[in-house]
Order: C-alpha cells, then sequence, then structure tokens
C-alpha cells in the first residue's frame, strides 16, 4: 500500500498528501457538553514535530517514554511523538486510585527504566506523585498539553528494525514484561488487518477501547492513521456509561469497522434497551471484531439477534485471534465467509481433547477464529514439540513477520517464548501459550496452558488476584485462584482460614468480602468464593499452588468448604449435589 519504512514516516506522507483530511474525531466524555473534537493530519504531524523536537532535545531518541494519558488526542500526539523523536513509546494506563493498577505501573516503570513521562495537564501531578512514592521522583513527567518552546525537530533515521515501542500486557503485577515491537512488526500487522478485514483506504475505523491494550492501539487508533482514514474515538468511560454510545458513534459517523472483546457485545445486547434500539441504524457495520478474549458463539448469536432490527447484518460479525506478542492479529474470518463453529465435549477440553459430547453431557461451542493473517502456524503437542493434524488439541505456535523481537531486557523469558524448535529442528516460533485446534485450515481456540486469566480483554494473573485476598483478612493463609470452563470462563478462588481461627466468625461476610475486593481492584465478578480448612490448597513439593489440581478438585465436587458463595452458571458445572 506504500513506500514507507516506519511508521512515522507514513504519517509524515499522510500529513503531505492529505493535510486537511479528519485523522481522529474525539467524541466527547458526556453527550450534550461539547462537539466533537476534529483533528486533521496537518495538526496531527505539527503537533507531534513540535513535541518530538522537545524530546530529541532532552536526549530521548533511543530512549523509553512513559505514555500516561486519558485523553485520547493527546495519547495520539504522545505517542508519534515518540515516534517522529525516534523514542520507545511505553503506553500504560493512568493511575485510578486501584491499588493493583499503581502497583503494575511501578513494575513497568521499574522495568522500563524510563527518561520522562508523557500525562494530560490534570493527571501530570498524580502520576508525578506516583512516581515518587515508588523511589522514581527523578523521573520528570511532562503536562503534553502545555509543550514548552524547543528546538526543530530532526528526522531520524529508523530502519524497519528499530523498536517502535513497548507493550506491557505480559507477566503479573509485580514483573510485568514489555513486548518488544519494532517498525517492521508494526508495519506488517497493519498489511495483514488490511488483508483479513478488508479495510480500504480512506475508511473510518474507531470504537471505545483504551490505547494501552493492543487491540485498542494498533487496531482503532493506528490502522486508521495507515490507511489515511478517519479514527472515531469514544472513552472507554463512556462506553461503560452507557454501551449505545459505541453503537451511536459507529451509525452518526459512518464508521465500517469496529471491534471489541466478547464482553462488550454482551453488554450491548443485555443493556441496550428497546427505546434506543429503535433510533439505530447499524448497516453501514461492515466489519463488527470480536476479540482480546475467548469468543463465545452465543455472544454473538444474541447480539446479531438483538440488533436485527437496527440493520445488523449477522455476517459482519468477526471472530478474531490474536496477542501483543504477534504485535496483534494472528487470525481472523473475513467478512462474507462462511462462520463456523464447533460443538465439543466440555469435559474432554479440560484434558485437552477435542470430541463431539454424548447426548446429555455437558458440550462448549467453539468459534472459528478464521486462517492465519500473517506467516504460519502450527498445532504443536508441547510434550513433544511435534506438530499435530487438524483435529488434535495442542500448543498454538507462530512464525511470521508480525511476531514482535521478544521481551524487553528478559533474554531467558524471550527464549522459551520467542524460539520455540519443532522435534523437526525448526525454530524462531512464538509459543503462545494458548491451546487450539484446527479444521479445514481454520483455527479453533480451545484454552490456555498458563494459568493467565482472561477477563473482558484483559490479561489478569492469579497470584494478583491471590495477594489481594490474602490481605483482606488476618484469618486468611494460603489461597488459589483459577477460572472453570464454559461458554464464558469464571474466577473461582479457594481461600484457606489459618489453623486455630475462629470458625464462628462471620464467613459469609468474610466470603462477600472477597468477591467485593476482586469488583473493586479488578471488575472482575467471581464465580465462586470457597473458604476453606488449613492444607486444602494443594502445593507442590517447592510450595508452589496447583491451580490445575485445585480446579480438578472444584469442578469434581470433592472439596469441602466451610463456607462458599457460587453462581448459579458455575453450580452448573459441577457434579449434581455437591458444593450447594
Amino acid at each position: 500500500m506504500n513506500g514507507n519504512h516506519d511508521f512515522a514516516q507514513l504519517v509524515r506522507s499522510r500529513a503531505a498528501q492529505t493535510p486537511d483530511r479528519e485523522a481522529l474525531i474525539v467524541l466527547p466524555a458526556y453527550e450534550g457538553r461539547a462537539q466533537p473534537e476534529v483533528v486533521t493530519y496537518r495538526a496531527l504531524d505539527e503537533g507531534a514535530r513540535r513535541l518530538a523536537g522537545w524530546l530529541q532535545e532532552r536526549g530521548a531518541a533511543g530512549e523509553r517514554v512513559l505514555i500516561v494519558h486519558s485523553d485520547r488526542r493527546l495519547f495520539a500526539l504522545s505517542f508519534l511523538a515518540c515516534l517522529y523523536a525516534g523514542a520507545l513509546a511505553v503506553p500504560v494506563p493512568p493511575p485510578d486510585g486501584r491499588g493493583h493498577l499503581e502497583a503494575r505501573l511501578a513494575g513497568i516503570v521499574k522495568d522500563a527504566a524510563p527518561l520522562l513521562a508523557l500525562a494530560d495537564g490534570a493527571g501530570a501531578p498524580d502520576v508525578s506523585r506516583l512516581l515518587a512514592r515508588h523511589g522514581h521522583g527523578h523521573i520528570p513527567c511532562l503536562a503534553t498539553d502545555v509543550v514548552p518552546a524547543s528546538g526543530a525537530w530532526h528526522e531520524p533515521d529508523l530502519p524497519g528494525d528499530t523498536v517502535a515501542f513497548l507493550q506491557y500486557t505480559s507477566g503479573s503485577t509485580r514483573e510485568p514484561r514489555g513486548v518488544v515491537v519494532t517498525h517492521d512488526n508494526l508495519l506488517a500487522n497493519q498489511r495483514a488487518i488490511s488483508r483479513v478485514l478488508h479495510t480500504l483506504p480512506g475508511a473510518r475505523l474507531g470504537g471505545w477501547l483504551p490505547f494501552h491494550h493492543d487491540m485498542g492501539l494498533i487496531g482503532q487508533l493506528l490502522h486508521p492513521l495507515w490507511l489515511g482514514g478517519s479514527s472515531v474515538l469514544l472513552s472507554p468511560e463512556a462506553f461503560v456509561r452507557r454501551p449505545v454510545r459505541w453503537l451511536e458513534a459507529i451509525q452518526q459517523h459512518r464508521v465500517t469497522v469496529s471491534g471489541a472483546p466478547d464482553f462488550a457485545y454482551d453488554l450491548c445486547a443485555r443493556r441496550v434497551t428497546d427505546e434506543q434500539l429503535a433510533g439505530l441504524d447499524l448497516s453501514g457495520w461492515e466489519m463488527a471484531v470480536s476479540g482480546g478474549e475467548p469468543v463465545r458463539p452465543a455472544t454473538l448469536r444474541a447480539f446479531a439477534e438483538r440488533f436485527a432490527p437496527a440493520g445488523l447484518r449477522p455476517e459482519v460479525l468477526t471472530p478474531c485471534y490474536g496477542l501483543a506478542e504477534a504485535t496483534l492479529l494472528v487470525s481472523g474470518a473475513p467478512a462474507g465467509t462462511e462462520r463456523r463453529e464447533l460443538t465439543a465435549d466440555a469435559a474432554a477440553l479440560e484434558t485437552h481433547e477435542l470430541r463431539a459430547p454424548a447426548d446429555g453431557a455437558p458440550r462448549r461451542r467453539l468459534a472459528d477464529c478464521g486462517e492465519p493473517a500473517d506467516g504460519t502456524l502450527l498445532i504443536v503437542d508441547p510434550a513433544t514439540r511435534k506438530p499435530l493434524p487438524d483435529g488434535r488439541i495442542g500448543e498454538i505456535w507462530l512464525r511470521g513477520d508480525s511476531v514482535a523481537r521478544g521481551y524487553w531486557r528478559r533474554p531467558a523469558e524471550t527464549a522459551a517464548a520467542f524460539d520455540g524448535t519443532t522435534a523437526a529442528g525448526h525454530g524462531g516460533h512464538l509459543r503462545t501459550g494458548d491451546l487450539g485446534t484446527c479444521e479445514d485450515g481454520r483455527l479453533y481456540v480451545t484454552g490456555r496452558l498458563k494459568d493467565m486469566i482472561v477477563v473482558a480483554g484483559r490479561n489478569l494473573y492469579p497470584q494478583d488476584l491471590e495477594t489481594t485476598v490474602q490481605r483482606l483478612s488476618a484469618l486468611f493463609g494460603a489461597a488459589t485462584a483459577f477460572v472453570v470452563p464454559g461458554e464464558r470462563e469464571r474466577v473461582v478462588v479457594v481461600q484457606e482460614l489459618r489453623a486455630g481461627a475462629r470458625y464462628d466468625t462471620d464467613l459469609a461476610a468474610l466470603t462477600s468480602a472477597v468477591g467485593a475486593a476482586l469488583t473493586d481492584e479488578y471488575d472482575v465478578r467471581a464465580g465462586a468464593v470457597l473458604l476453606v480448612r488449613p492444607g486444602t490448597v494443594r502445593r507442590t513439593t517447592s510450595g508452589k499452588v496447583e491451580r490445575a489440581a485445585m480446579r480438578r478438585l472444584f469442578l469434581q465436587g470433592e472439596l469441602r468448604p466451610l463456607h462458599q458463595q457460587i453462581e448459579p452458571d458455575v453450580q452448573e458445572l459441577l457434579p449434581a449435589g455437591s458444593l450447594r
């Protein structure tokens, strides 16, 4: 589509070719408060050059720069300025008072060692105080909306293998891992996205996803710019307050491609009222991408049925699979292709087997996530490292131009994840840690090898949830958190009471406190919370919690809790008469 060798050069060429075209259309946080803020390619380019000149004066080329914005326009400006200056952008969520988020930000700062931080004027003092609290008070924080005068910007030499940004999506709260994404990776994935989604030059795309999320950054901000089109941007907070605003934005601003994780489609299907539905026209929506967390066919069906009266065509719903280690998109089912599902025995999937369910047996429907968008995809037996044929479940391995360089300053973890070698000696594969199977060249994701919990498009590590829960009471000892299968994965917490604890304590209140803490800290609703006797949580000889064993005991109904709260959909997974 273009001959640019880095993303910054591409944006500059767009500004030269179509300076007055709308690059960003930023919608107001509250309806009726203001008109959308329009940023042309000329204004975006001029603002990025001005800030990039300031960054270059301070020696930011080749250094990490933390981007901590809630303002969508300022984020775009800061991110592009980093690319213009040859700095490594490090997008992170702005602090919001939640402890786990502050701990994660502190972990990212420790790992990335940024030269400075860029933030909104209103948020810069909070960012500065956070940095100081965690021993990083020497890192200055600039309010991007009041950029001081600086010298002229100089175009850096950016070969394709130059690092563009670090995407911190992996690792636990205190040990985050930054995925190293180069300009070559970024441009290769843009081409892959365009092939799968059939996006056209000048198209309007957009949505509400946060920009520290790879799907929001690459799919909803950078891809429209790569196309020379327009990005229509709603804030995540506005979507959560009133989900119909996402759909109204698609209608009013003629957005052809937008997407979100599964939970957002479910939320819209449940919360958009009949009155709101009557005012919608979604006939112009050409690609509705579902990705970022497991795709539930039932959610897509419910969404399609709910919004059919608004002109939504069911064939525009597009399940995709991706991850930050592959920049973003790995596979997808292009619009107009036949949508397929696999119906599998739910119990067999727990043991990584794929078979048709027996009559009356629990079953799971698996979404067709399409064909690989870039490079090669293998299903590999993780024990033997032998590629598996269609119909067998194994780990998803990838190789291609979109696969990132590795993890920032973590050579051992990079070698383990990014240099998977088959039994035949073919190396250089990304081991995703996800399980799946292929049928007729189409990918179906079935689960995960690792303990990571994916909720609402976010990666959560069980040890973080366990730590949060254990802090609630001095009566709490060992704990484990895991997800249980189903069309929507649910979090289960098993928490031991310490030896000598009084069991006449208000256990119901403690159980409720666990659920409330997970909601407050992580926006996660627990599917089950069990308080158990000491020694219930199994550990290895080295002291590691055996989460897989605890999940199995829970699903078999073999745990004997002192008290429990279990949601009805989780109770249905358990043997009749157990844990009631």
